[in-house]
C-alpha cells in the first residue's frame, strides 16, 4: 500500500483509501488545498498521514456544501471552522427561503393549470421584498379609501395599518397565500367591490351617531354575533333581534340585508383569511358571521 516502505501513499492508493475518485483527488490538488507531501521518482504525487488527515476534513467540509475558497481559508488558519459553518447556515437559509417560494409557485402552477404568462406573474409576486409587498397593500387600502373622508376614522387607520407581513421562513401555504393575496388586491373588480364595502361605512352614519361607532364596522359586528353564536343563538331565534337592533338600529331590513349581501361576499371574506394566513394569525371569524347576519335578516325581511 505504500510507495517504496516510505509511508508515502500514491494517489491511487489514497482514493482507495479514502472511497474518493483519483479525479477528485487531483481537482483539490490542483486548486491547492490538499497538496502532496513529496513525489515520486517518475513525477506522482506522494501525501503523508497528515495529508489523509486533511482530505477527511475538505471531503467533510465539502459534504456540508462548502466552497473551495472557504475550505482553503479554514485550512490557511484564516477562518475557524465554526465562523465558516455560521456563514454558510447564513447561506443556506436564504437557498431554503428561495427554494419554498419555488415550491410554493410550482405548486400553485400545478393546481391552476397556469399559463406561462400568469407563472410569470406569480413568480414575481412571490419574490417580492418585504417593501414591495407593503407598498402593493398601501396603494389598495389608498385606492379604496380615496374620496371616502366619511368613512369611520378608525376603519380608515385600521385599513391605512393593515400590513403584509411573510416571514422570512415563510411555509410554502403562506407565500401561495400571499401571490393569492396579491393578485386579489390588484384585480379591478375586487377594488371596486372593497371599496363599496367601505362607502357602506360613509353613507349610513347618522350625523349625531358617535365617530367611530358605526354599524357598519366589520369589528363591532364580530364582537356582538360571535358571542351570540357561541352561545347557540340561531339566525332565526328570536334573541337574534336583539343582536341586528344593536347593530342596525331601526333601519330598514330589506335595504340592509341588500346593502350586506352587495358590500360583503365570498372575495371579502377570502381577502380577510388570506391576510390572516400570511401574517400568521388566527383566522378571521368574519364568514360566519357575516352570513349569520344575512340569515337573520332574511329571515325577517318579508316582516
Amino acid at each position: 500500500m505504500f510507495e517504496d516502505g516510505t509511508g508515502l501513499l500514491t494517489i491511487g492508493e489514497l482514493a482507495r483509501a479514502s472511497g474518493l475518485s483519483v479525479r477528485t483527488i487531483r481537482y483539490w490538488s490542483d486548486e491547492g488545498v490538499l497538496s502532496p507531501a513529496a513525489r515520486s521518482s517518475g513525477g506522482y504525487r506522494l501525501y503523508d498521514p497528515d495529508g489523509v488527515v486533511r482530505l477527511e476534513l475538505i471531503r467533510t467540509l465539502r459534504e456540508l456544501g462548502l466552497g473551495l475558497a472557504q475550505v482553503r481559508e479554514v485550512l490557511a488558519g484564516e477562518r475557524t471552522v465554526a465562523e465558516v459553518a455560521e456563514t454558510h447556515v447564513a447561506a443556506l437559509d436564504a437557498q431554503i427561503r428561495s427554494l419554498k417560494v419555488t415550491r410554493a409557485v410550482l405548486s400553485t402552477v400545478a393546481r391552476r393549470g397556469s399559463t406561462a404568462k400568469e407563472t410569470t406573474l406569480m413568480n414575481k409576486l412571490a419574490r417580492l421584498s418585504a417593501a414591495e409587498r407593503q407598498r402593493i397593500m398601501a396603494e389598495f387600502v389608498a385606492e379604496t379609501l380615496h374620496g371616502l373622508d366619511a368613512v369611520d376614522p378608525g376603519l380608515q387607520d385600521r385599513m391605512r395599518r393593515t400590513a403584509v407581513h411573510l416571514a422570512e421562513d415563510a411555509t410554502p401555504e403562506e407565500v401561495d397565500a400571499w401571490v393569492e393575496l396579491a393578485e386579489l388586491i390588484q384585480d379591478p373588480a375586487f377594488r371596486e367591490r372593497m371599496r363599496r364595502a367601505v362607502e357602506f361605512n360613509a353613507g349610513e352614519r347618522r350625523p349625531a351617531e358617535p365617530r367611530g361607532r358605526s354599524p357598519w364596522f366589520a369589528e363591532r359586528l364580530v364582537e356582538l354575533v360571535a358571542p351570540a353564536r357561541e352561545r347557540g343563538v340561531g339566525p332565526t331565534a328570536p334573541e337574534a333581534e336583539e343582536v341586528l337592533g344593536a347593530l342596525f338600529g331601526d333601519a330598514d331590513r330589506g335595504e340592509v340585508l341588500e346593502r350586506m349581501t352587495a358590500g360583503f361576499d365570498e372575495r371579502v371574506a377570502r381577502y380577510r383569511e388570506l391576510l390572516a394566513i400570511v401574517n400568521r394569525q388566527p383566522a378571521p371569524p368574519h364568514a360566519e358571521d357575516f352570513a349569520w347576519v344575512v340569515a337573520a335578516l332574511r329571515a325577517r325581511a318579508g316582516r
